[in-house]
């Protein structure tokens, strides 16, 4: 048992050791600019920081150029937050270099404290440690993934509130939605209501687990906790009204009741925009009379999003090796495939210790189970839905960041696969540690394996093609 301890301690220094590393080394080595769209977004963290204040979305010192609109009208917390970190730095020193460099540090913050959270995760999902390190690394080491953790932007917080709302569910579903379930739940709401709009899927998927799991079925007689629910709900109710009303409110005043800004935004481009950006003459798919099917088949959409979802940096113009983005497709179909067709109940005929964590304990409630399995789901398909409508009807952009937030329940399918595969492949051989749990060697091989292939792949990706990129084009 304290040489299995000894192992878990040294895996987990390595998760956060190669984490801390990569992200410092790529934030630092960046150009600024160079990642998509920083320039712009950086304008607002830049104007807290020189004015003490939000900017009004409709200010030109912080509109893109072409494009008429800014990104003032969509939350801006992580903007927030870095300008107060700019502010704080500034005391010691007022470079623009330095910065640049404070700002970009609260996202390799959000990626710290995601890291943790799909850790702590992975611990709920998987009963079988070496495939929670396995779905741990999958989430944290994806190239693109650590990506968005490295320079100005609202998606490494939003990502990070993905990983806090399912691991606050998942917990919650276990204690009942206890008050550090319920705390837990709120700020990942919070978090992700004030950083991606493309995340909201998960709020209201939020809402629909909580209010089944207060739903129960027994012959054939459905019945509610209503006082649960209700003391519970309106608890959590609270916080995020008190973390999130503010900004709504504050749209809502500033952009004649438009509480998303959404309506504002778009009146805003179509008043600056430049021809060849405005939403009327702009030559997007829609505009051009084509169809989405059009667009998905005649175009590279699916190929670039799928790349990029695995790792084009820069601005979409540094690629890694081919044989990395075999192995990241081997993973994703391959995984996702064996989740689909090895039914579980077959695993669980073989090997009686195989278990998909938190699910143990709703044996009882099938269809709650499959309730919840049908949320992560749509968490995983709504950015899809709404990234082919972004290129299809504003600006052709397939690039896979859009796709990020549904990469958590994406790598739990992946991994859960592989897991329900090698399973199968490892009966009967198997091997048995003093805590009386049988794991196959197959299962533990592949783990381990996939483990060290995606952390190999991300130090070739970073110092094999990123570096030698910057050095070859120092400005980017």
């Amino acid at each position: 048992m304290k040489q299995k301890n000894r192992l878990s301690v040294c895996i987990t220094a390595c998760y956060f050791g190669l984490y801390i590393i990569i992200a410092l080394s790529l934030l630092i080595a960046q150009p600024f600019g160079h990642p998509p769209d920083e320039s712009n977004r950086y304008l607002i963290p830049k104007y807290i920081y020189e004015n003490n204040a939000l900017p009004n979305g409709y200010d030109e010192t912080i509109r893109i150029f072409g494009y008429g609109f800014s990104y003032g009208f969509q939350p801006i917390l992580p903007y927030i937050i870095q300008g107060l970190a700019m502010k704080i730095v500034s005391i010691f020193s007022d470079s623009p270099g330095t910065l640049i460099y404070s700002a970009r540090s609260v996202n390799f913050l959000f990626g710290l404290f995601m890291a943790f959270f799909v850790l702590l995760l992975s611990k709920k999902w998987f009963r079988q440690e070496h495939w929670q390190w396995a779905f741990a690394f999958l989430v944290t080491f994806l190239p693109e993934s650590i990506f968005i953790h490295t320079y100005v932007n609202t998606d490494s917080c939003c990502m990070l509130s993905t990983a806090i709302i399912l691991y606050a569910l998942t917990c919650g579903i276990q204690d009942g939605f206890s008050i550090r379930s319920s705390v837990t739940l709120s700020v990942g709401i919070i978090l992700c209501a004030l950083s991606y709009y493309n995340a909201y899927g998960y709020i209201l998927s939020s809402i629909l687990i909580f209010t089944s799991y207060f739903i129960h079925k027994k012959d054939k007689k459905i019945s509610f906790e209503g006082k649960n629910f209700f003391q519970k709900g309106t608890f959590i109710a609270l916080l995020v009204l008190a973390g999130v009303g503010w900004w709504f409110i504050r749209s809502a005043i500033l952009y004649d009741g438009d509480f998303l800004g959404l309506t504002a935004r778009e009146l805003c481009a179509r008043l600056y925009a430049s021809p060849e950006f405005h939403p009327d003459t702009s030559p997007t798919w829609m505009n051009r009379g084509f169809s989405v099917w059009d667009m998905l088949s005649r175009s590279d959409f699916i190929q670039v999003s799928l790349l990029s979802f695995i790792g084009v940096l820069g601005t979409m113009s540094i690629t890694t090796s081919i044989w990395i983005y075999r192995f990241y497709k081997l993973i994703f179909f391959g995984g996702i495939l064996l989740s689909i067709i090895v039914p579980f109940r077959a695993i669980v005929r073989f090997n009686s210790d195989f278990s998909a964590g938190f699910e143990d304990r709703f044996r009882g409630r099938k269809w709650f189970i499959r309730f919840f399995h049908a949320n992560l789901v749509f968490c995983i398909i709504l950015p899809l839905i709404l990234s082919i409508h972004y290129s299809y009807v504003s600006d052709y952009q397939p690039q896979g960041r859009y796709l990020l937030p549904a990469l958590v329940p994406f790598a739990f399918y992946c991994i859960r696969g592989l897991e329900k595969g090698t399973a199968l492949a490892g009966i009967p051989a198997a091997a048995r540690y003093t805590s009386g749990e049988k794991w196959s060697y197959v299962e533990i091989a592949a783990a381990g394996i996939i483990c060290v292939i995606i952390a190999v792949s991300l130090i070739v990706t970073i110092y094999g093609y990123v570096f030698p990129f910057y050095a070859a084009h120092p400005g980017g």
